[in-house]
């Protein structure tokens, strides 16, 4: 297996970061003006109707997507959406409707229905808009992200670099023998929102991807596997040439797959998968989890869930960030804070509803988390993936995943699995058709050590992590 991933960008050449002015002109319908009109008769109409609070959100979505495969174009297609949210409260009730007609009549009509849904709720103590202490002011918002660079590219030029990343991949070697395709995709995005407790903002964002799953042999020993790169700007997507590559170097090194006894091992889980680890890890300690009782993790604050070694960061202001933003979903002051230290959790994931309901203040999460980073103060520049199979010595490394398998109350974990069986650190040969399990709470605190073979899965930030003991079931 080889263990390179691609980094290098070479897609699109950089132009000056548009301003705010500018961004409405990149291809969206709307300007920012235009939806802060359509916000505030929403909300003007809402206290017209006598509503004790209300918020809005104006937006819009646009993009291309372009497939190919075997050369082949397959699809393309083209998306543009837009929507009007709006939420109502008539004391502690509260009330959504949306539409995507931007006539004030259809304005009217939806606030109308927000506001008929809420007087027909039941009460809900904790239903309200974030306190104004803890709303993120305009001076406070952070414009400087750089979130937004829309990909000038039609659809001839994305289905050339599709082709261009299959090919790559298919002239690896004779064993690639077909392809699912690859695909190209520039998406982008911007906003308008503000609510009665005096919050308004909004920016643009962007998401751009490409990716390709080729297969390798044939007959009864066929495996498939796959690579992409996804950024917000272009310039920083790797190179079509290299993702193509490194996804034809993966179905190859998957080939000859054999099964292994059941037994238990250390394992390693490759960095992409890790990010699930943590991600689990973000699960239990969010508040809808802990208020309604169905998280592993309850009553953790100040307890130890991790090795002391490791720390968990959250970085909203990460630029080009994919988690970054400078405010919450509804409006709340968002700030850089250490969730795990030394292995203790810090603080959960709230948002106004949640904290309320846990009798917390909020932590600014509403919607998810910003930008994680495990780190762990025992790595090293030198722990490269190599160095982690040395660490692991005998044992399982994973590099696929297949279903759910993790049960949130309990910590259960159960998953299907292939990777590769280790010796004495190094690789000698790809298994297939196992099950890994354990319990979360052990396998968090049983982690030995993290890799710098950082990788950056949507939010989250993290290295290959090796966990001291699971069960493997094998034949």
């Amino acid at each position: 297996m080889n263990k390179a991933t691609p980094r290098t960008a070479k897609l699109a050449k950089s132009s000056s970061k548009p301003t705010s002015t500018a961004a409405d002109k990149q291809g969206f319908s709307y300007t920012r003006s235009h939806f802060e009109s359509l916000v505030d008769a929403a909300l003007k109409h809402a206290k017209k109707l006598g509503a004790t609070d209300a918020g809005a959100e104006a937006s819009e979505g646009c993009g291309l997507s372009v497939s190919v495969r075997k050369g082949e174009l397959e699809n393309v297609e083209r998306n543009r959406d837009k929507s009007l949210g709006v939420t109502v409260y008539v004391g502690q009730r509260r009330g959504n409707a949306s539409t995507s007609d931007f006539s004030q009549q259809a304005i009217e009509q939806t606030v109308q229905a927000a506001y008929d849904i809420a007087r027909f709720t039941a009460e809900d103590p904790f239903a309200s808009l974030p306190d104004e202490a803890d709303i993120a002011q305009p001076s406070e918002q952070r414009t400087d992200l750089d979130l937004f660079k829309p990909w000038d590219i039609n659809a001839a030029q994305a289905a050339e670099i599709a082709r261009q990343t299959e090919a790559a991949a298919l002239c690896v070697d004779a064993r690639i023998t077909n392809s699912e395709g690859a695909s190209v995709s520039a998406q982008q995005s911007h906003f308008f929102s503000a609510h009665t407790h005096g919050f308004r903002g909004g920016y643009a964002s962007s998401r751009h991807s490409v990716s390709v799953s080729p297969i390798a042999g044939s007959g009864d020993d066929m495996q498939r596997d796959y690579w992409y790169s996804s950024h917000r700007y272009p310039e920083d997507l790797a190179a079509p040439e290299d993702i193509g590559r490194y996804a034809a170097q993966r179905a190859l090194s998957r080939l000859n797959a054999r099964k292994i006894p059941t037994t238990q091992c250390p394992v390693l889980f490759e960095s992409p998968l890790a990010a699930g680890l943590l991600g689990a890890l973000v699960q239990a300690l969010s508040g809808g989890a802990l208020y309604r009782k169905s998280s592993f993790l309850l009553n953790s604050l100040g307890k130890p869930v991790l090795p002391k070694f490791i720390d968990v960061l959250e970085d909203p202001f990460v630029l080009r960030g994919k988690g970054s933003s400078p405010f919450d979903d509804e409006g709340v002051r968002v700030k850089a804070r250490q969730v795990i230290e030394a292995g203790r959790v810090q603080g959960y994931f709230l948002s106004s509803y949640s904290a309320r309901k846990l009798g917390m203040p909020t932590t600014g999460n509403a919607g998810g988390s910003h930008n994680l980073i495990l780190h762990s103060r025992q790595t090293k520049a030198t722990d490269t993936l190599e160095e982690m199979l040395q660490k692991l010595g005998t044992g399982l490394l994973v590099t696929e995943l297949m279903g759910q398998g993790v049960n949130y109350v309990t910590g259960d974990y159960s998953r299907g699995a292939s990777g590769f069986w280790v010796e004495k650190g190094r690789i000698v040969y790809p298994v297939h058709e196992i099950t890994i399990a354990g319990n979360m709470k052990d396998m968090l605190k049983g982690i030995t050590a993290v890799g710098a073979d950082t990788y950056n899965y949507g939010a989250k930030t993290v290295g290959s992590i090796l966990i001291n003991r699971m069960k493997v079931a094998g034949s």
